[in-house]
């Protein structure tokens, strides 16, 4: 018996949208579901103790940058990152394959994993930007074997192949890991994107085959591939062919997008994939982006963005986004959102947010991050409760008529 499993509770009729139950040794992940990002072993300001009221259910943490510090070994000893960290529940962790793009092709740029609605393939942009240019070393080099790079820590030389980025997921313990992928920039051209995407199968051939040999392994961790091909709709078919063959337990869509593409990139890419297998979107969260999501068949999502704006004032609201720094709401009593039911809404106003932002008060990006964390589990588990009830178009028009108003 594999150690996860996948079960259906119920398909929403038109669309691929289905809400169901992810097993792990370390506990269910009802989904559709938000994964909290815990690149080092942590939410950003968020303790795992509080995980459970902001309807965290699961994380994924950073394979480079655990490598790097504290090194798998000591988490290894630490009996897992779940432990480590002190989160009982289920955990994931990337297979440090999206190094490979930041690193290189996309370092000293401010790119995102979407290009632009206005942009052209030419524009260059890239997933950086100021807090990513700090936290990644300066070069990589993508061969057939495997990638080359420097750490941001020391500037010494270290080196990923498929096989190595398994050997530290294993020590990492996650219930979840991914096969090593190369993702490319959204701006990168069809050749290219051919070329990187081939690439990645092969590295998938390689990742599945150094998970399936650890017999011990193989028992407590489960292993996903990931389809690439960037924003092209038959490179997206083709991988997601080339692994749907492969014996993989679950499936992680990487690499970038035009927003006005995804939706039926997504869907299509989900129509070749096993129905019975759980699938994750890498790295993309925005409300209106799980909408889009969840409607073609995703069942997982994981972002920074909950955190990262959180750290910089910026708030989920049902009303849309909201800058709490800003002059506005020096004394707007109200809460960060009316229609919230977290504990920073029910305690706190903007004003008082508001004033520890402009105090330079630590206190202030933790709060506005534990709310933003909330808003993003409770509107996914909302989304779940549409899908079981029989009204998600219902609920994501309305949803979004309010919040993109």
């Amino acid at each position: 018996m594999r150690p996860i499993s996948f079960s259906i509770e119920k398909e929403h009729p038109g669309s691929l949208a289905r809400a169901g139950v992810l097993h792990t040794e370390h506990g269910d992940i009802k989904t559709p579901a938000f994964v909290a990002v815990g690149t080092k072993a942590t939410v950003k300001g968020i303790s795992s103790a509080q995980f459970s009221e902001l309807g965290v259910q699961t994380i994924i943490a950073n394979t480079y940058h655990l490598y790097l510090s504290p090194g798998e070994q000591t988490v290894e000893k630490a009996g897992g990152v779940g432990k480590f960290m002190g989160f009982s529940g289920p955990t994931m962790t990337d297979s440090g394959g999206f190094q490979v793009f930041s690193l290189g092709e996309g370092f000293g740029k401010k790119l995102s994993k979407f290009l632009p609605e206005n942009a052209s393939q030419e524009e260059g942009v890239s997933v950086y930007n100021e807090e990513l240019a700090t936290s990644h070393g300066k070069l990589a080099i993508v061969d057939e074997d495997g990638v080359s790079f420097t750490s941001h820590i020391n500037g010494s030389l270290h080196r990923f192949t498929p096989e190595r980025s398994i050997e530290i997921q294993h020590a990492l313990g996650a219930d979840i890991i991914f096969a090593f992928d190369e993702c490319t920039s959204p701006a990168a051209d069809y050749e290219y994107q051919k070329e990187a995407m081939d690439r990645t199968h092969r590295w998938a051939v390689r990742s599945l085959a150094a998970h399936r040999q650890n017999f011990e392994k193989n028992k407590q961790q489960g292993i996903y591939g990931i389809v690439q091909g960037g924003r092209f709709a038959d490179l997206r078919i083709e991988s997601a062919k080339t692994l749907a063959n492969m014996d993989f337990d679950g499936y992680g869509i990487g690499g970038s997008f035009s927003k006005a593409d995804i939706l039926g990139i997504l869907d299509t890419v989900d129509r070749e994939l096993p129905k019975d297998k759980p699938r994750h979107l890498l790295g993309i969260g925005e409300p209106e982006d799980i909408f889009i999501g969840v409607a073609a068949g995703i069942d997982t999502f994981d972002c920074v963005l909950p955190t990262r704006n959180g750290r910089s004032g910026g708030i989920y609201t049902n009303n849309g986004k909201l800058l709490v720094e800003n002059a506005e709401y020096k004394e707007d009593f109200s809460p960060l959102d009316t229609e919230c039911d977290c504990s920073v809404c029910k305690q706190f106003s903007r004003a008082y947010i508001h004033h520890l932002f402009r105090s330079k008060e630590m206190l202030g990006p933790t709060l506005a991050s534990m709310h933003n964390i909330y808003f993003l589990t409770h509107l996914v588990e909302r989304i779940r409760a549409s899908i079981l009830d029989d009204n998600f178009e219902k609920f994501r028009d309305e949803f979004l008529g309010k919040y993109k108003r």
